[in-house]
């Protein structure tokens, strides 16, 4: 939740650095660009508290961009940017600690709750926010799981060099079921996708960038200049990208409906899983512990 109150009304002169308890934002007025960098404690993953905010988030850019919009003015926030603060580390994914407990004390309405949140927001963010805004991710680190998802939920995906991207739920059992078969297969061919996923295979960015997945790529520690080049290219360009986005919703649309059912499969797969997958969630959770703390 934001730690600050925030009326609806604003102006291009109000500070847009909002500060959440999970991410902070950095807001570039000369250019319209929303930045939020996700910072959840103590590990890098979408937490039930980070996907809150993203929700309150979400909900309060829509607010004042309307409110500008309804009075002819230019709504501040033309791009919406997913980050980290954390160097080297996008996000390590879902919250398997969260999920553990869910599952071992039978708490499938709360899992199921945490789902539908993740689609909620996930696609809002696809759909623009039903905005005339651009969804963008930034990823400087490794972004696995449910964390490629919600950088697929994203316009424009921009990513440096040499970072590990890919789902690795397999190695418990599972799969990724926040969007990310509705998302992908939407840049790629299904075949493609279905590998990805049986195989959980960790790719380079400089791959997925051959397969089409990320649409730029950028030199280690230059993931913001190629942000900054995108947006003055974006505005030079801004009606056949903007076209080419509606053109992709009219043949390959997507409903909220598509990703709750896909999301519900992935709750009843979750609570049926074995203890031996269990248990292999544990040690990865423990895993990224040291990880973390050799950082």
């Amino acid at each position: 939740m934001l730690t600050q109150h925030l009326p609806v009304r604003q102006d291009l002169a109000v500070d847009y650095n909002w500060v959440y308890e999970n991410f902070v934002c950095e807001y570039d007025p000369a250019n319209r660009v929303m930045q939020f960098n996700m910072n959840t404690y103590p590990h890098p993953s979408f937490t039930p508290a980070l996907m809150s905010d993203f929700r309150s988030f979400q909900k309060s850019v829509k607010e004042i961009n309307e409110a500008h919009a309804a009075e002819g003015s230019t709504p501040p926030f033309g791009f919406l940017v997913m980050a980290s603060a954390i160097p080297g580390i996008f996000s390590l994914g879902g919250d398997l600690g969260f999920f553990l407990d869910c599952i071992r004390g039978d708490k499938r309405d709360t899992l199921e709750k945490y789902a539908f949140l993740c689609i909620d927001v996930l696609y809002d963010n696809y759909r623009n926010l039903n905005q005339n805004l651009r969804t963008v991710s930034l990823i400087e680190g490794d972004a696995l799981g449910a964390a490629f998802e919600a950088a697929l939920s994203c316009d424009v995906i921009i990513a440096e060099k040499g970072v590990r991207i890919g789902f690795p739920e397999v190695v418990f059992n599972m799969f990724p079921g926040m969007g990310a078969y509705s998302f992908l297969s939407r840049r790629i061919a299904p075949a493609q996708v279905e590998r990805m996923i049986n195989t959980g295979r960790i790719y380079t960015s400089e791959e997925l960038f051959e397969l089409g997945v990320i649409d730029v790529l950028a030199e280690p520690g230059e993931a913001k200049v190629a942000l900054r080049q995108f947006v003055r290219k974006h505005g030079r360009s801004a009606m056949t990208r903007n076209a080419v986005l509606a053109m992709r919703d009219e043949v390959f649309p997507l409903t909220h409906d598509e990703m709750k059912r896909i999301v519900l499969l992935w709750v009843d797969s979750a609570m049926a899983l074995p203890d031996r997958d269990l248990k292999m969630m544990e040690r990865l959770v423990k895993a990224q512990a040291k990880k973390m703390g050799a950082n």
